[in-house]
């Protein structure tokens, strides 16, 4: 297959406690599904031989988990300490990398956790992608409605009530988890055809 036309590959390794996290992830998903790339699914705290692989084989990995005490879940902290085999063999050399969390909280040191991605990705010698939107809500003529209400940068944060299901995951979290990975898709497939090009040119 040509690198001008590859299909970016974006796996989402990520972890949900309650639900809510994973509603986030599904609309990481869609929105890479949308601009195009094949996207992988990964529970991280149900990981298998194959998974590990896909990992391997994709060109963009989205981390994603619930801020838990100011961090990632323990799950995906343990998902985390086992990538280490990853990195003694460069797996995720040069990759791409992004990052989204919920919490009850509308801060909830979210900050936090989005960091934590961008460490691991740093280790694994991959390139961040971060969110690409101003901030909403924060005018009195904003919305709680707008893109990026909760004013995150690094990634995509979303906020669910701690008395609610996942089906209660506000739609601008969404919306904003959705841009994420249209972003990412397209990141990667730029990313990647640079790269064949290079590859070309160099012949």
């Amino acid at each position: 297959m040509s690198g001008t036309t590859h299909t970016p590959v974006v796996a989402i390794a990520y972890h949900s406690g309650y639900g809510h996290t994973a509603v986030v992830a599904e609309a990481v998903r869609n929105g890479a599904v949308e601009a195009g790339a094949t996207v992988h699914l990964i529970k991280v705290d149900e990981i298998d031989d194959a998974q590990w692989e896909l990992l391997d084989a994709s060109d963009a990995i989205v981390f994603g988990s619930p801020t838990y005490m100011g961090t990632a879940s323990g799950a995906f902290h343990a998902f985390a300490e086992a990538s280490s085999k990853r990195w003694f063999g460069d797996a995720w050399q040069d990759k791409l990398a992004a990052g989204f969390t919920n919490s009850a909280s509308k801060s909830g040191d979210k900050l936090h956790t989005l960091q934590f991605f961008q460490v691991l990705a740093a280790q694994h010698g991959m390139n961040w992608v971060n969110l690409g939107l101003k901030p909403g809500w924060n005018a009195s003529t904003a919305s709680e409605n707008d893109l990026n209400r909760l004013g995150f940068f690094s990634g995509a944060a979303a906020q669910s009530n701690s008395d609610e299901g996942a089906d209660a995951v506000h739609k601008a979290d969404i919306a904003t988890a959705e841009h994420l990975g249209r972003r990412v898709a397209e990141h990667t497939r730029v990313v990647v055809a640079g790269r064949a090009a290079l590859a070309a040119a160099s012949v």
